[in-house]
């Protein structure tokens, strides 16, 4: 008893100082994070059916679906090795994005997965300084994903994502090295699953203009849980939890507001920016059950809703769908993720056992 409290206190140790120890020796990538001023944000972009219609950034939950380990490496085990996994999203104007995952155990040692992911954001047409055509050119990003993950016991995980990325734009190209650190706690009946990680963890090799731009670090946790009877799972993410403040001021629906008959000044109250504020740090996901090889899903981001809302009371930004089939050698996921107002893309996932 007295060898596997030792175990127990040392996996907890192992869970809760990996992040710290991201916060100490990496201090830059801790910058504040907005929306389109890092770099090589590929690191955001799951090409994953099943993620996608749950509206997750990655998925806390035990199962041989590998493409659960393409994001999460603590959650990779045997069961999904010699599977491999497609996955194909069609973009807007030509561009694509998709990966291509394989899996193999090392028994003890751990499972390893291999991927490619890319970004192909299509061909545009260049032009000089004077505005004369230079001809036509690509732009894409590309990473290499290798991820090892390792159960310590029956429970308790830990996975580690190493992911070499290249931007390609024309005839500029930057290259940066990161990885991804996690923990996760699985329940004996498999119930319950959370996991705690830290994402995109590194730096620019090479930049674009010798300017070391941010990479988009992120410190979050996930949970999901299936009560013993009821036909669904609930899934439910904490991200951002490095940074508190994920508002910002529109100057088209600002928060402090004059009117300009009365010169009333009428601000936000405290209690509605802070709920606003936290909520913006919260993705939901249900995934439905309808049969033993049919499944829907539908997730719902609160930020990506309030940030693309615009000056609808209501919209379906935020809002992700999906269904899921799955049969004795391989699984079908489709997604449809709604961004924003104009546009949502499609996810098509194949896992195949071999």
């Amino acid at each position: 008893m007295k060898g596997k409290n030792l175990k127990s206190t040392f996996i907890w140790r192992i869970l809760l100082c990996a992040p710290i120890f991201s916060f100490y020796f990496l201090p830059f990538t801790l910058h504040a994070q907005v929306a389109g001023l890092n770099a090589l944000t590929v690191f955001d972009l799951s090409s994953v059916g099943r993620t996608a219609g749950l509206g997750m950034d990655y998925l806390a939950l035990f199962d041989n679906d590998l493409t659960i380990g393409i994001d999460n490496p603590s959650l990779l085990h045997s069961g999904m090795a010699g599977s491999g996994v497609l996955s194909v999203v069609p973009l807007f104007e030509g561009g694509s994005m998709g990966s291509l995952t394989y899996a193999h155990s090392f028994g003890t040692l751990g499972t390893l997965a291999v991927g490619f992911h890319f970004v192909n954001y299509g061909r545009f047409k260049g032009y000089d300084e004077e505005d004369n055509p230079t001809g036509e050119f690509s732009a894409g990003d590309y990473s290499l994903t290798v991820g090892w993950g390792m159960w310590l016991d029956s429970n308790f995980s830990v996975g580690v994502n190493f992911k070499p990325v290249l931007s390609q734009y024309e005839q500029y190209t930057a290259f940066a090295v990161v990885f991804d650190a996690a923990g996760s706690f699985v329940s004996t009946s498999r119930s319950f699953a959370a996991t705690l990680m830290a994402r995109n963890i590194g730096a620019q090799i090479l930049t674009f203009d010798q300017t070391v731009e941010q990479l988009p670090f992120e410190l979050s946790a996930e949970v999901s849980y299936k009560l013993s009877h009821a036909p669904f799972r609930l899934f439910f993410a904490a991200t951002e939890l490095q940074r508190w403040d994920l508002r910002y001021e529109d100057p088209l629906n600002p928060t402090t507001r004059t009117d300009p008959f009365t010169g009333e000044v009428t601000r936000e109250s405290w209690l509605a920016g802070t709920v606003d504020n936290l909520m913006r740090h919260t993705l939901f996901g249900i995934e439905l059950t309808l049969g033993k090889a049919l499944f829907a899903r539908v997730g719902y981001s609160y930020r990506q809703n309030a940030e693309m809302r615009g000056f609808d009371a209501f919209n379906l930004s935020g809002f992700s769908f999906g269904i899921g089939i799955h049969a004795k050698r391989f699984d079908f996921s489709y997604a449809r993720h709604n961004y924003h107002l104009s546009q949502a893309p499609n996810y098509f996932t194949i896992s195949y056992r071999f």
